[in-house]
């Protein structure tokens, strides 16, 4: 569950809502259900996101959507209740659980002592269920269930084995329906024989699209179900008026003709397409497969007296010390205590050179250990975790729309309607211009377009592209956090460049010092003021006069853009730029100024420490420019692209650094609230700017920016706002990134194509367009194998994405 206004979101597994008509149906069935605050239903993610008033209200929600025909991933289980000792007992324990998030339905029974409880797989499990039970003295016999939970994979599996089999038995079935009526439909007997093949196929296996169907007409809705429904039914029921009463078309002049074949085979080609569009549909979401796949279920957590204890994930608390030996993978986020290895951090940032972690050093859940074996202290644990975050936003991108999805949404809304009036209006001009055999071939016809007509196709074509791109790029260490950036990504032509953390390491150091006078006492009021201050440089020169002590200090005053100052016996000390110094006044001697001006030819980042009158020493403070930064600025000029790149530095660093690294726009000495001005400047000239930071003072231009990516190594708050993550802090992953946009978009573009000249050939040809022309009519069984076909491509071809390069 993820938080949002202070209201925890539910999560419900669907099944069986399979295209964007489908999810306006349950959207518009969530909104009538009193107590929902908030719903959306993720296409992708296959669950709809809501927020309720109170837990009673998600039985009602559940029930809202089987109501319409769709279905809910629910586990029922009863469990013994032990220590109940009077019927009161059975209502504290029932209302315990009913209250427990992600349960639906919870009811104990006194007089058998058990708990019937439905709950939602992805929310809560068994030993919740326990512990919550065990909170107000009594307790849950829950057996293995701690080692067999049911999980929503294990469902959807089950599931697509269900539909494997309806597939393979409607398929048997229909094979001799299909033989006697192509081939031998004089032989005796041939009628009730393929009634009585075609029978089971329909009412058995196909039940769901009629009971379905039923559903969504209680509710005045109608969805691919109906028309599958409604065009196998009638060919069903006419079939059999014509094999019970075949005198009343003889008697017309007219053949009584039986269509068994045709029912038996739509469903047997639409349950097949069905599960071909399953497994494609499996495999787009394997990258989050994979990411759920790097947690190990257990740990080995080294107990209060050195003990060694093999302990499940879910136990595992925050302070916890964990041994991890080599090839092991990392459970969950920590700190290293003892010990060192190199550490595979590949599956997170999409980078294969083994990061080395001693004492100190941070390392991530689903990250896999070498050679080496070391303990670490948990820090984050569960849904805090790196990697638990890194899923979260995976899965919440692949459930956003992209802004092409809103028309696509209008059309699939009025899709089925107009399908169905297509079809009664074709059924009317062949009953009046079709002649003898019009009511046949009308009704044959009007079969024929419901069935060819593919809402799904339609529904199909931008999610499963969004699904593939944002799991493409999750799996090569660029998170993306919704599918509108991952759409306006391709179009993207400035890009403006922090330069410290982004193009350069961000991890400066101090190479030189110069006094005027030195004396510890300047010393120490330096590190004083430094101490105090966030900067990244402040940082840098904390570390260069470690073993200085510290002095106390008053006033201290943090200048945006500029440095900090503070006062010591009643005298102002400033520590920045040089431009904190002219303001104040600050007097600087010749000998300084010439070795800051050497140091600044040199591309190194000035920074000044003085008193009110005079500048006391200048230090000399590099960055070095990342290995990676050159050949991705060539790149994405090669692509057509400006680059501007940002710093708060001075003049000569960033042109320095402008040149070693061929941008040929820069800006110095540029304060954070400026970054967001040049953002909108390059706006108002037409322009789609990308921002690309890692920092605190990034944030805004990263909020007012087109597409805004942040650096995975720098700040939790430049990461909060920007739309993208380089989790490795890589900058050749931003063509990466703009590659993978547009590959998404093409695909996206040509699923609609193909959906819509689909939908626009094959329904005017199965209404017999072609026939004045011709003589040519569709069989009905082609256009079921056509219609099951046209998913199918639509989400194959949105698997190629994969396989781009």
């Amino acid at each position: 569950m993820a938080t949002n206004n202070n209201k925890d979101i539910i999560y419900l597994p669907l099944e069986g809502v399979e295209s964007e008509h489908c999810a306006l149906i349950v959207e518009k069935g969530l909104a009538k259900v009193d107590g929902i605050e908030t719903h959306k239903v993720e296409l992708n993610n296959q669950r709809a996101a809501i927020t309720v008033t109170n837990e009673e209200v998600l039985a009602n929600a559940v029930t809202a959507i089987k109501d319409l025909g769709y279905g809910v991933t629910t586990v029922k289980k009863v469990f013994p209740v032990l220590g109940m000792t009077c019927a009161s007992c059975a209502g504290s324990a029932e209302s315990i659980v009913s209250y427990e998030p992600g349960v639906v339905n919870a009811s104990v029974n006194f007089a058998s002592g058990n708990l019937t409880v439905e709950y939602l797989p992805n929310m809560t499990n068994a030993t919740k269920l326990q512990k919550a039970v065990q909170g107000a003295g009594y307790d849950l016999l829950i057996e293995d269930e701690t080692k067999q939970q049911e999980t929503l994979e294990a469902i959807h599996e089950k599931k697509f084995k269900q539909l494997k089999t309806k597939t393979m038995w409607s398929v048997i079935l229909s094979l001799p329906v299909v033989i006697i009526g192509m081939f031998f439909m004089n032989m005796p007997y041939a009628n009730p024989i393929m009634w009585a093949f075609s029978t089971p196929v329909l009412l058995w296996f196909g039940k769901d699209f009629f009971i379905n169907a039923w559903k969504q007409a209680k509710h005045r809705s109608a969805n691919m179900d109906t028309l599958v429904a409604l065009s196998t039914g009638i060919a069903y029921i006419f079939s059999v008026f014509n094999m019970l009463f075949p005198k009343f078309w003889e008697s017309r002049g007219l053949e009584a003709h039986v269509y068994f074949e045709a029912a038996s085979v739509i469903i047997a080609f639409i349950l097949l397409g069905k599960l071909l569009e399953e497994k494609a549909k499996g495999n787009t979401s394997s990258a989050i497969k994979k990411l759920m796949g790097l947690q190990p279920k257990t740990v080995v957590v080294i107990q209060p007296d050195g003990m060694e204890k093999q302990t499940p994930i879910e136990e595992v608390n925050v302070n916890d010390t964990i041994l991890v030996k080599p090839g092991e993978k990392i459970a969950v986020d920590g700190m290293v205590t003892t010990g060192s290895s190199y550490v595979d951090e590949s599956m997170l940032s999409g980078e294969p050179v083994p990061v080395l972690k001693e004492e100190n050093e941070k390392v991530f859940a689903g990250t896999i250990n070498q050679k080496g074996s070391f303990q670490f202290k948990a820090v984050k644990v569960g849904k805090e975790t790196m990697l638990a975050q890194i899923i979260k936003m995976v899965q919440d991108a692949q459930g956003s729309k992209a802004p092409v999805q809103k028309l696509v949404d209008k059309i699939a809304g009025i899709f089925v309607p107009v399908v169905m009036s297509i079809a009664v209006i074709t059924f009317i001009i062949w009953f009046i211009l079709g002649g003898d055999n019009g009511v046949v071939q009308g009704l044959l016809a009007a079969i024929t377009v419901l069935v060819i007509a593919c809402p799904c196709a339609l529904g199909l074509a931008t999610p499963t592209a969004i699904m593939v791109g944002v799991g493409k790029g999750a799996e090569k260490g660029i998170l993306i956090k919704d599918a509108e950036s991952l759409e306006s990504a391709k179009k993207v032509n400035a890009i403006i460049l922090d330069k410290t953390g982004t193009i350069t390491e961000g991890k400066p150091e101090v190479t030189g010092i110069s006094w005027l006078q030195n004396n510890d006492t300047a010393k120490n009021i330096l590190l004083s003021i430094e101490k105090k201050s966030e900067h990244p440089l402040a940082e840098a020169i904390v570390k260069f006069l470690g073993d200085t002590a510290t002095t106390p200090l008053t006033n201290f005053d943090s200048i945006t853009g500029k440095g900090a100052k503070a006062d010591y016996n009643g005298e102002i000390f400033f520590v920045g730029n040089k431009k904190l110094l002219v303001e104040n006044k600050v007097t600087i001697a010749e000998e300084l100024l010439k070795q800051a001006d050497e140091w600044n030819k040199q591309a190194k980042t000035v920074i000044w420490f003085a008193n009110n009158k005079e500048a006391l020493s200048v230090l000399a403070i590099s960055d070095k420019i990342k290995e990676t930064s050159v050949q991705a600025i060539k790149e994405l000029q090669a692509m057509d692209i400006e680059l501007y790149m940002l710093t708060g530095d001075n003049e000569a660093t960033a042109k320095s650094i402008a040149e070693e690294t061929g941008i040929q726009h820069y800006k110095a000495e540029v304060l954070p609230q400026h970054k967001a001005d040049f953002v909108k400047e390059l706006q108002q000239q037409g322009k789609t700017v990308a921002m690309v930071g890692d920092g605190i003072n990034d944030s805004t231009a990263l909020a007012t920016a087109d597409v805004s990516i942040a650096m995975g190594k720098g700040s939790d708050i430049a990461m909060d706002v920007a739309k993208m993550t380089i989790i490795s802090s890589d900058l050749s992953k931003i063509p990466q990134a703009i590659k993978l946009s547009k590959q998404t978009v093409a695909t996206i573009k040509q699923n609609l194509f193909w959906a819509f000249i689909y939908n626009l050939i094959g329904i005017p040809i199965a209404a017999g367009i072609l026939y004045p022309f011709n003589g040519f009519l569709l069989n009905p069984m082609i256009a079921g194998a056509a219609m099951a076909m046209s998913s199918v491509s639509v989400v194959s071809n949105s698997l190629r994405l994969k396989w781009k390069k």
